[in-house]
């Protein structure tokens, strides 16, 4: 399976970006998927994540300002991102949520928020 991860910008702070993560290929359903992210410097961190049925966990930055969701039949995770602050500034990579099940990393999609 391949994922990628787009729609990544540059937005004033207050502002709102949606991403879309793409899988082609098998193994994205029935698989809890989820969006991280990596700022300058700093560990990339998990996001939020969503299970095939819908159930889904944000962090408490991402919390009550973005939301995941997902489409099976699309093979498709989106992340949501309102109420932008400046320090949501980093590099979003989608990928499965399970260790063992992890693919390579990819180029991700940046998001950069302006004060």
């Amino acid at each position: 399976v391949q994922l990628q991860a787009s729609g990544g910008g540059s937005v004033q702070a207050g502002g709102s970006l949606r991403l879309p993560c793409a899988a082609s290929g098998s193994g994205f359903s029935g698989k809890t998927m989820a969006w991280y992210r990596q700022a300058p410097g700093k560990q990339r961190e998990l996001v939020a994540s969503i299970g095939h049925g819908g159930t889904t966990h944000h962090s408490d930055a991402a919390q009550g300002r973005f939301t995941i969701s997902r489409d099976n039949g699309k093979n498709t995770v989106w992340l949501q991102m309102n109420s932008l602050k400046p320090e949501d500034t980093a590099v979003y990579y989608c990928n499965f949520f399970t260790i063992h099940l992890r693919i390579p990393w990819g180029q991700g999609t940046q998001v950069t928020v302006s004060s």
